[in-house]
């Protein structure tokens, strides 16, 4: 197991959706398909690059297990899997709940503090 308490193969997995995930057209594409399979002349439409600019891409996503690529006939379409979404999904809930948990300590520690400040300015009965 490495850091974390992730085997070792989900720590590549998550590397490899992060570092995919890391462009801004291969965001744009994983956007695209998750309305839907496309081609790749399709997915070059709203980019101002080359088609095989474009597959280069789709080979970054494919390899990190985001997108699946079938024939037909001479089409070759890409479609979204969302499976290592999920996955790094799960990892970054683990760092919300961390931060979540802090920021309650915080809000605790911040109204413990304020507390004695309005005894303080309270007056004494019986003054």
């Amino acid at each position: 197991m490495k850091p974390g308490g992730y085997s070792y193969a989900t720590q590549r997995r998550l590397d490899a959706t992060f570092a995919a995930l890391a462009d801004p057209t291969r965001r744009a594409i994983l956007a695209r398909l998750a309305s839907g399979e496309a081609s790749v002349s399709e997915l070059a439409e709203p980019f101002e690059m080359t088609q095989p600019a474009i597959s280069k891409h789709l080979r970054v996503l494919e390899r990190a297990g985001l997108i699946s690529r079938d024939r037909d006939a001479q089409r070759r379409p890409s479609r979204l899997v969302a499976t290592p979404l999920a996955e790094a999904s799960e990892w970054l809930e683990h760092y919300r709940r961390f931060w979540e948990a802090s920021f309650q300590r915080l809000d605790h520690l911040l109204i413990d503090m304020k507390t004695p400040a309005k005894r303080k300015k309270q007056p004494h009965p019986g003054r």
